[in-house]
């Protein structure tokens, strides 16, 4: 199979069933996702909502649009699709210890000294600052006590081990209900439709009590309050589905889903267009756009969850079927991806505040100086995350928590 991403040859298709059951597509799914982040975070100041420049480019608001209301959703179900089986082959106590080392300990680490001091940037920017070691003690002490990105990782950490308990306890009946749904499994369409149900009902309650600003936190540990629900529907669905054996067709690169990966990029596309009309109607309808009717709450929380379950079920799609074996432009990062995710912040807010403090036009138009500054913050930022992991991911014993 060749696509713009890859180009097959039969010694590493081989190779790749040899060395491992893990389809290529999983890996680099996530590496999009984590690329898309970090392009996520690089354009957000300069959108309507932007903090640090008043300079903005309106398409940026669709990428931050996009991004926010799926990815994470889709990134919760690939990291729970490997659980089981890890489980299966790990054991309880050594799954507990690698989660612990992968995920505990960077997320310490990320908490403690990189996003006090990626948070700095904005607090130069807001206040003018009154030296790091102020700023580091009131954070850690008074608070607030912000996690930028890395809150999906204690998110994830302590799903993983609410799934370590799953399988001490209940692990025969998982096992049972997963081969009694391993034929309707092998059906994309019950898939989608299974998550898009499951979606509205724990999302659209939870996101009309808590609304959209509200979020769950103690000191470092943070995570939006209507979503929490909804990130662990994605991990379970993903999990139930990793102890059944997905590979056996429904994720396969010649299976259903990637065969009809028309029908998904339609259902996303279709989707994200109705959360799109309706943030226009919202601005350009409603007198108070910041406090809306409880109408468009509803029909926008709707629209949210089914955008979640059609771009999940895409994303799995178009990787299965264009970018699951061969070569692929995004496999060069794929090792460094996740270091990139914990380091990208610090060199991101830094560059930010850099290209605002200088105040540099670097076109007659705002709008594309903003994108050219978009662009410098993403490209600098990825070359300088990326080449940090790497050389971090040298250090004897670092690649077990890289």
């Amino acid at each position: 199979m060749t696509s713009i991403f890859s180009a097959a040859t039969p010694t590493q298709v081989q190779a790749a069933s040899i060395v491992s059951t893990r389809n290529a597509a999983f890996d680099r799914a996530r590496t999009f996702i984590i690329v898309f982040v970090l392009i996520h975070h690089s354009v957000i100041p300069y959108t309507y909502y932007g903090q640090f420049d008043r300079q903005s480019f309106l398409g940026f608001d669709g990428v931050v649009l996009f991004v926010d209301s799926s990815l994470m959703a889709a990134m919760f179900f690939l990291s729970g699709l490997f659980v089981w089986p890890s489980l299966q082959r790990k054991g309880i106590g050594h799954f507990i210890r690698d989660r612990w080392l992968r995920l505990g300990l960077p997320f310490a680490v990320s908490a403690v000294i990189l996003m006090p001091v990626a948070y700095y940037a904005t607090d130069l920017h807001l206040h003018g600052g009154s030296g790091f070691g102020t700023f580091w003690w009131k954070t850690v002490t008074v608070g607030p006590w912000p996690s930028g990105p890395v809150w999906f990782i204690w998110v994830l950490l302590a799903f993983d081990m609410l799934a370590a308990v799953v399988y001490r306890t209940l692990p025969r009946h998982v096992e049972a209900i997963g081969r009694r749904w391993l034929t309707r499994l092998k059906q994309p369409t019950f898939l989608f439709w299974t998550l898009l149900i499951a979606s509205i009902i724990v999302y659209v309650p939870a996101d009309l009590y808590f609304g959209v600003a509200r979020w769950f936190t103690l000191g470092p540990l943070a995570i939006q309050a209507n979503r929490i629900l909804l990130y662990l529907l994605y991990f379970f669905a993903g999990v139930g589905i990793g102890s059944v054996r997905y590979e056996l067709g429904l994720l396969t690169g010649d299976g259903e889903l990637a065969r009809r990966w028309p029908v998904w990029l339609m259902a996303a596309v279709v989707a994200y267009s109705c959360i799109v009309a309706l943030v226009v109607v919202k601005h350009a309808l409603i007198a108070d756009p910041s406090d809306p009717p409880l109408w468009w709450n509803f029909v926008y929380a709707v629209a949210f969850a089914c955008f979640s379950a059609a771009q999940t079920i895409n994303l799995l799609a178009l990787f299965l079927h264009f970018d699951s074996d061969g070569w692929s432009i995004l496999d060069p990062l794929r090792d460094s991806s996740y270091g990139s995710f914990l380091i990208h912040y610090v060199p991101l807010l830094w560059l930010q505040y850099g290209l605002f403090l200088f105040g540099i036009a670097l076109a007659p138009i705002p709008q594309l100086t903003a994108i050219i500054k978009a662009v410098i913050v993403f490209v600098v930022t990825l070359a300088l995350s990326w080449a940090a992991t790497a050389a971090l991911r040298r250090i004897p014993g670092a690649r077990h928590v890289l």
